[in-house]
């Protein structure tokens, strides 16, 4: 199989989804507390990648069983393709009508051959001559009751505490930021590459699907990973294992227009479809802000924790703060935050300036009771070096010591990896 094969079929999450059998499940499933086929009940179908969206008629006594509908459907459709129910009911007012009779309550032999004296209550707008009288109207209009769509029901989103461990990946860390252009890219290769300087066995994984930089940066843009077992190998970077989607699209020019569920199920085939070998760390290259990605990272990415890179400047700090609050919510701990661009020196005369401002990681690390892990110069050799594929703690460059400081508090806030006892030394 050709990797230009394998990418079609692993980054096309629709195409795991199987209609007919789909339509089996709804057609074949029978209603827990009335034995009414569910396809009898169906106003509303729509499917968008695996994502389904089922909107059906209730009756008041079946409000118990909408759990264990949604549970049940989300079981046997998840075997079709579908990785996400959204249930939507709408609820009658009147009881369900039992099969083949009137809905009306009768002496045993008693036939119905009239109409009920009081009018029902009607689930329909009132349909009334325009020449009525203004009290046929009332009446009309008072005996009309819309039908109430209740919340859709779904399975309670994963936390972060039952995401299984990879069973090669002893940490997995994000370096992420609020907003683009803050050099999170640069800091994440430069990160992964000091740790592995300092002893530890490092992967990289860019998860910037719309944008991944991480080919240029580490130097291998252009090569595409081989295909063994319909996993990706990952590519060798200066000894470090690294795949991104930038390996898988051959150029620097073409675009990845995908929308959320296509971006995600890509993330996640990066993460589990690779053959990864035994990494102490694997270093994640996020992608800006707060959308799809980060919260499906969250879900089925066992994570140790994340590192914020941020600017001075008062914009960085805002959509810094954002991606706090949000790893916050999702149990993923903060390891603290990387004050980029902080200062600016001179080449020509040597004069100091604070170009974003000063102070602003220190104010996020004090806002969020987090450490301030190190401050990184604005500096053209960073700039240079990052682009020629040679980054800077391979160049050597004046950043590299400030790399490897910050590379060890990381390091020392990970957890000890408990022994193998099957191993002699």
């Amino acid at each position: 199989m050709s990797w230009l094969s394998s990418l079609k079929s692993v980054f096309a999450p629709a195409q795991e989804v199987k209609e007919e059998e789909i339509q089996k499940v709804l057609q074949n499933y029978v209603l827990p507390a009335s034995q009414n086929a569910l396809k009898e009940r169906i106003s509303q179908v729509n499917v968008q990648g695996r994502i389904l969206q089922l909107t059906i008629n209730t009756y008041p006594e079946e409000k118990q069983y909408l759990q264990q509908i949604h549970d049940e459907l989300a079981d046997a459709l998840e075997q079709c393709g579908i990785k996400e129910l959204n249930l939507h009911v709408v609820q009658q007012k009147t009881g369900a009508k039992k099969e083949g009779g009137c809905g009306h309550n009768h002496a045993e032999g008693e036939s119905c051959s009239s109409k009920p004296q009081v009018a029902a209550k009607s689930s329909l707008p009132p349909v009334v001559d325009a020449s009525a009288s203004p009290d046929a109207l009332k009446q009309a209009n008072a005996n009309y009751q819309p039908q109430q769509e209740e919340a859709p029901i779904q399975k309670a989103a994963p936390q972060q505490r039952d995401v299984p461990k990879h069973p090669r990946i002893q940490n997995v860390i994000l370096v992420s930021s609020g907003k683009g252009g803050v050099g999170k890219s640069t800091t994440t290769v430069n990160l992964a590459l000091a740790m592995q300087q300092l002893g530890l066995k490092v992967g990289v994984l860019d998860a910037d699907i719309y944008g991944p930089s991480i080919p240029t940066m580490l130097g291998n843009a252009g090569q595409t990973p081989m295909i063994e077992a319909e996993h990706f190998v990952p590519l060798d970077a200066y000894g470090m294992a690294v795949l991104s989607i930038g390996h898988l699209t051959g150029d620097h020019n073409t675009p990845v227009a995908w929308r959320g569920p296509k971006a995600t199920g890509a993330l996640m085939q990066l993460f589990n479809q690779t053959l990864w070998p035994d990494l102490d760390v694997l270093v994640i290259d996020m992608p800006p802000g707060t959308g799809d990605i980060q919260l499906t990272l969250a879900q089925r990415i066992p994570v140790t924790g994340a590192v914020i890179v941020t600017t001075p400047q008062n914009v960085a700090l805002m959509d810094a703060t954002k991606g706090i609050e949000l790893f916050n919510r999702v149990q993923i701990p903060v390891i603290g935050v990387i004050e980029n661009m902080s200062t600016h020196i001179c080449s020509n005369c040597g004069f100091e300036e604070q170009i974003f401002g000063t102070g602003g990681g220190d104010q996020l690390a004090e806002q969020y009771d987090i450490p301030l892990l190190g401050r990184l110069p604005l500096n053209v050799q960073i700039r240079e070096n990052a682009d020629a594929g040679k980054p800077s703690v391979i160049a050597e460059d004046d950043a590299a010591d400030s790399y490897r400081e910050i590379a060890q508090k990381i390091m020392d806030k990970l957890p000890k990896a408990d022994k193998d006892q099957n191993r002699i030394f």
